[in-house]
């Protein structure tokens, strides 16, 4: 676990540092806002769809470099995959973060999402690193209210 909690530590920094597709698109095709107000972290999320595919995907916003890096590597995870499979990482994300700390985490399922496992040591963070998480499923099911982890 020393080794998976080293690796949060440094994604934590370097996507908080360099937040992959923090961007607004040109065209959007659906789009959710969310808010931690726990924390302060606002996340607005754009996606752009090629049929049931992501085409696009970019995010502003605020916040801790938790719910930051969170977006950043949402975006790059779900880039290019269908709206059904972002749909089933959602799930393999949000069961991992509300895992108790110590269960197995499937790595080579995962990638570098792994790396937020480290997040369930501090329970008050898991809402920060699953905002991103849960505004993409409000985009992707075009849900008319913003999102809160409230």
């Amino acid at each position: 676990m020393t080794d998976l909690s080293d690796l949060y530590q440094q994604i934590i920094v370097e996507h908080n540092r360099a937040p992959r597709n923090f961007k607004k698109l040109a065209h959007p095709t659906r789009q959710a806002e969310g808010a931690n107000p726990l924390c302060g972290d606002q996340i607005s999320l754009e996606v752009e769809l090629a049929g049931d595919r992501i085409a696009d995907i970019g995010f502003q916003g605020s916040g801790c470099a938790i719910s930051q890096a969170a977006a950043s590597l949402l975006t790059g995870a779900v880039q290019g995959k269908s709206t059904a499979d972002a749909q089933e990482l959602f799930r393999q994300v949000h069961a991992m973060l509300t895992s108790p700390p110590g269960t197995p985490v499937d790595t080579a399922k995962l990638g570098k999402l792994a790396a937020l496992a480290g997040v369930r040591q501090f329970p008050v963070r898991v809402k920060c690193a699953s905002l991103p998480w849960h505004t993409l499923r409000a985009a992707l099911e075009s849900a008319a209210q913003p999102v809160s982890t409230e």
